[in-house]
């Protein structure tokens, strides 16, 4: 099945958990526009902010990277970090400094007379206590392994949660969101429906868990809407909203991350 190709970062997240809005669709070819992935984490540094442009959908599926924009990260307690340019489109923050729960990031990307900005505040981490697997019957009675994530959500305030797993140190294409609109306070023992029909007794895993801010999870929301929504159409679609003013795709997100590994056993 033929991808839709306007925005390379269909590809990178190509199926999450949640239901929201119709997202509509957009039958013309576009002009190309800049798309900016950025990150800042609890985990040690550098993090990187990456630069491309779209190509329509008609073209070949290769994104071109963007040099020579100036990119800063800084935050609300005065750190300020000029990004450098490692790689052709790859932009990379210096080892000195670490993100922190709590703090307020602020992304400005600078390009062609044009700044890009994006502000994301880090949540506090709600730490993962174990994942589990467990055997579900889909089809016709096939049976799939899918690792369950173990963990206490803190009462009283909005929790938004992303999910990723690799199964012999090979990532999956998808991942999950999640939100605690149903489960606020509740001790959660989460099934991960993403595409872990490979998964056997043997395998080892490792699943990582991300508390992100709810405009991330909005985007991300989105963007599960367009890609279930139109699962066979090689159309345009319509882009999700970003949290990037300027005009640009893609989004910047501070969060929190944590990974625990397991071997499946049955």
């Amino acid at each position: 099945m033929k991808k839709n190709r306007i925005v390379f970062f269909i590809l990178i997240v190509t199926a999450l958990v949640s239901c929201k809005k119709v997202i509509s669709v957009n039958l013309n070819g576009v002009s190309p526009k800049i798309v900016i992935l950025g990150k800042v984490t609890n985990a040690a540094g550098p993090y990187n902010v990456t630069i491309s442009t779209t190509v329509n959908f008609s073209q070949s599926n290769n994104y071109p990277p963007v040099s020579g924009a100036t990119v800063i990260i800084s935050d609300d307690k005065g750190m300020v970090d000029t990004l450098t340019e490692t790689t052709q489109g790859n932009y990379s923050t210096h080892s000195f400094w670490q993100g922190q729960p709590g703090n307020t990031y602020t992304m400005i990307v600078s390009l062609s007379g044009v700044d890009y900005k994006a502000v994301s505040t880090m949540p506090q981490q709600i730490m993962l206590d174990s994942i589990g697997f467990q055997q579900d019957s889909r089809g016709r009675n096939k049976n799939v392994v899918e690792a369950v994530a173990y963990f206490q959500d803190t009462p009283g305030i909005s929790n938004y949660y992303q999910f990723t797993e690799t199964i012999n140190s090979k990532p999956l294409d998808k991942t999950l969101i999640f939100d605690d609109r149903f489960s606020d306070g509740k001790y959660i023992i989460l099934p991960l429906f993403t595409d872990s029909s490979y998964m056997k007794s043997g395998d080892a895993v490792s699943l990582s868990m991300y508390c992100i801010d709810k405009n991330t999870f909005q985007y991300l929301n989105e963007l599960q809407q367009l890609v279930d929504g139109n699962p066979f159409n090689q159309a345009t679609p319509a882009n999700p909203d970003s949290n990037i003013s300027g005009g640009a795709l893609g989004y910047f997100s501070a969060h929190t991350t944590q990974t625990k590994q397991a071997i499946v056993k049955f």
